[in-house]
């Protein structure tokens, strides 16, 4: 049976399985889309809260708070995170014609 029938009849090829290194690569990249997409909403999130003195505010909170923002957001995504990285991670595979 040739390409053409196997196109005709509907069937369609197994896409290749990826090796244990592609996933991971792609897992880590996965994670690391999830942890910037949490570090972002949480960033909007706080946007124009202001810390009260005399343990918040100032300078030091307006420099330090894009690092808390990524740190929680590398912190939810170790935990499991919203499920995005698996859904991306999918894609990701999809988009490179593997499985």
């Amino acid at each position: 049976m040739g390409l053409s029938a196997n196109f005709a009849s509907g069937a369609v090829a197994p896409l290749p399985q990826a090796t244990p290194e592609q996933r991971a690569h792609v897992q880590k990249t996965a994670k690391s889309f999830e942890a910037s997409f949490l570090s972002t909403m949480m960033g909007q999130m706080f946007e124009g809260t202001e810390a009260e003195a005399p343990f918040g505010g100032g300078q030091g909170e307006t420099a330090f708070r894009s690092f808390m923002m990524d740190a929680i957001g590398k912190s939810m995504t170790n935990k499991g995170g919203i499920g995005l990285a698996s859904s991306v991670a999918q894609e990701m595979l999809k988009m490179q014609g593997l499985s």
